[in-house]
């Protein structure tokens, strides 16, 4: 991969884990307020951008997770680096 394309691949990773990390943490708080209609809305907007932004991830790094979105090689994840060994 050409040092753009990693770049970019990392930054759209980058922002992928951001988004996983923001659903979980409101998906927390609304076990405790789930009436925060807010919270609601925000959370179905984090996990709707994660949901299409996962297909592009994929692209560079496979399968993010054993019953992931991408529909090449379903193998290939135990191939690659896992997220947490990469050197951002």
């Amino acid at each position: 991969m050409q040092h753009a394309q990693m770049e970019k691949a990392y930054a759209l990773l980058r922002r992928c884990m951001e988004l996983e990390f923001a659903a979980v943490e409101i998906r927390l708080y609304l076990d405790t307020h789930p009436f925060d209609q807010r919270a609601q809305c925000d959370f179905k907007r984090v996990t709707y951008q994660c949901m299409l932004l996962k297909p592009q991830v994929e692209q560079y790094f496979g399968p993010l997770e054993n019953f992931s979105f991408s529909q090449e090689n379903p193998s290939r994840w135990v191939e690659e680096l896992w997220p947490w060994e990469l050197v951002y």
